[in-house]
Order: structure tokens, then sequence, then C-alpha cells
């Protein structure tokens, strides 16, 4: 009985240092795998922003050009013309306010969700402050009474939509910055 103690005993001698030495290996290990893994998130990372940065202040850029584009009072410059009918104009309104959309709804994927939706308003908003007034108009009125009647509207206005996006863009890409 007194050699298996005696071999028992030398086993555990053994054996504790030696798990004693693998834990301690073990931590060390996944603690510098941890630190590595870490620092590639860390790399990749910044490397990405390098990318994404640019790509999202080009998205605010033409996203402030679009709500610009918009505008009524930069949408009747383009587009009024002399001796088309009220009917007519609404139509080139609201096509190129569409068509303005298009053009930049990819952009949506570099801004925040929030920022899309007011941008996803404010074209709504001008779409319907154009066909409210356009509504009040014989269609076969001269232009010149739809341009009048929708500057007015704007300039009664002291805050449009417009601007309220303007301002969400500015503040988001200032966050960015």
């Amino acid at each position: 009985m007194t050699t298996f103690v005696n071999i028992l005993l030398e086993i555990i001698k053994i054996t504790v240092p030696a798990l004693i030495v693998f834990f301690t290996v073990y931590y060390l290990f996944k603690t510098y795998l941890d630190k590595q893994y870490q620092l590639k998130q860390l790399e990749f990372k910044q490397a990405n922003q390098k990318t994404t940065i640019p790509l999202r202040l080009q998205a605010y850029e033409r996203l402030s050009l679009f709500c610009e584009r918009i505008s009524i009072p930069n949408l009747l410059l383009r587009l009024n013309e002399s001796g088309q009918s009220t009917a007519a104009l609404r139509l080139k309104l609201l096509l190129t306010i569409q068509q303005e959309f298009e053009y930049n709804i990819t952009q949506q994927l570099y801004v925040s969700e929030q920022l899309w939706q007011i941008i996803k308003i404010s074209r709504e908003d001008t779409m319907t402050i154009v066909n409210g007034i356009a509504e009040n108009i014989d269609s076969k009125a001269p232009s010149s009474e739809l341009s009048s009647r929708l500057l007015a509207f704007v300039e009664s206005q002291p805050d449009s939509s417009l601007d309220k996006a303007l301002l969400a863009i500015k503040k988001e890409a200032t966050i960015l910055m």
C-alpha cells in the first residue's frame, strides 16, 4: 500500500506543476492571441475608414446638392419657360424632383437611416407643395401663375423641410469629421 501511495504522490508531484505550467502558458497564449486579434481589427477599421470617410463625405455633398436642386426657386429657374401651361410646368417639376431623387438614391448607403428618412420627407414635402398649389390653378393657365404662387408660398414659409434636411446633413457630416 505504501508503494501505491508513493506512486500516487509521485504522479501528483509531476502532474500538479505540469498543470500549473500548462494553464499559465494557455492563459498567456490566449491573451497574446486576443491582443493580436484586437490589433488586426483596429488596423482593418482604420483601413476601412480611409475608404469610407471620403465616400460618406461625398454622399453628404451630393445630398446637399440634391436639396438645393429640388428647392422650388431653383427648379423654377431651370424649368419655367414662357408659353407653357401650368400642367406642363407641374409635370416638369414633379419629374425633375423624382429624377434627382433617383439619381441620388444610392447615397442612402453612406448616411444614417434617420438622415435618409429626412431626405425622403423633404422630397415628398416639396412634391406635395407643388401638387397642392397646382391643383388650385387651372391646368391651362400660363405657367407664370404657378411660378408666382409657388414663390409666394416659399417666401411665406420661415423654414422649409429642405432647410431642415440641409441642417441635418451638416450635423451628421460634422459628427463624421
